[in-house]
């Protein structure tokens, strides 16, 4: 009797066992695939502040945002915290998806992909800063982006014609600003390392230097820009060294405002861009960086250019 309940009872034993494996690969793979420590906390404040907008909750959404926050939408539409606020829920976005956490010090960046406010599939970059032991939003940004660039068409006449295009462009930008000087009163030393690492790089992209370029760029950099494809660090690289091989000009547009916050190995950075001597904006960017082995790098780049309505 005993030897013929043995193989039912070896059969529960090692399914037991299988069932006590399954769990713990599945709890694994769970706490793998979750955020933990302020990864998981700007997360958590990102998706709380994204479901505030869709409920209309000012009151949580008002806590949620720093004093300084500024969202620019995927038209190049700028709203300060009061006009956010006052507009809210219509400028609620759908949930988002593909979403990544990075922490550069006590700044926290949120990308991904999610249908805007106006119907529109946009690229976002949240950047939220620890201000006081409390993760608060301070940037957010969306940029609409293409499949393919213009400058790789198959067509030759097409590309010739975007090429001719830029060289006629260039020459209403001589890149004194921002190459030699920018409108922005620097506060601190690090605001001062920043500020000149990003004078280096505009240098670097207006005469066609890549290895100077490649110097003040993090590894893991990505440049995002209205109707282009995403750029990491390796095409960029490429993309400097074509065009001077090519003789294609850089178009170096000029900062008119600048805004700098610095929070230990993290800052972040939005400006306004436009033509020399001229007040209207053409495009509005949000950059985050990173300081690496005493050095401040570049690590996204996001630029959403201004479309008339």
């Amino acid at each position: 009797m005993r030897e013929a309940q043995w193989p039912a009872v070896q059969r529960w034993i090692l399914g037991a066992l299988g069932a006590i494996v399954l769990i713990a690969v599945v709890v694994e793979s769970r706490a793998q695939q979750a955020p933990s420590g302020d990864e998981g906390s700007v997360l958590a404040a990102d998706e709380s502040l994204g479901a505030a907008m869709r409920a209309g909750d000012k009151s949580i959404t008002r806590r949620t945002l720093s004093l300084q926050f500024s969202f620019v939408d995927e038209n190049g539409k700028v709203y300060d915290r009061r006009n956010f606020l006052a507009g809210l829920k219509d400028l609620a976005a759908a949930p988002a998806s593909d979403v990544k956490v990075t922490i550069y010090g006590r700044i926290g960046m949120v990308t991904g992909h999610r249908k805007s406010a106006h119907d529109n599939e946009v690229f976002f970059l949240d950047i939220w800063a620890k201000q006081k032991g409390t993760w608060r939003a301070l940037v957010a940004q969306d940029v609409m982006l293409a499949t393919s660039s213009p400058a790789t068409v198959a067509d030759p006449d097409k590309r010739r014609a975007f090429e001719n295009e830029l060289r006629e462009l260039a020459k209403s930008f001589d890149c004194h600003n921002p190459c030699e000087t920018i409108p922005y009163r620097v506060r601190s030393p690090a605001e001062q390392e920043i500020v000149n690492a990003f004078q280096a790089i505009e240098k670097a992209l207006f005469v066609r230097d890549a290895a100077e370029y490649e110097k003040h760029v993090a590894v893991e950099f990505m440049h995002y820009e209205s109707d282009y494809p995403p750029e990491p660090e390796s095409e960029r690289i490429a993309a400097i060294e074509e065009g001077k091989r090519e003789n294609i000009p850089a178009i170096i547009t000029a900062v008119q405002s600048m805004r700098l916050w610095v929070y230990d190995d993290g800052a972040a950075m939005i400006s306004a861009n436009g033509a020399p001597d001229d007040t209207e904006p053409l495009r509005h960017l949000a950059r985050v960086w990173v300081k690496r082995n005493g050095q401040w790098q570049m690590a996204i780049s996001v630029q959403t250019d201004v479309k008339n309505p």
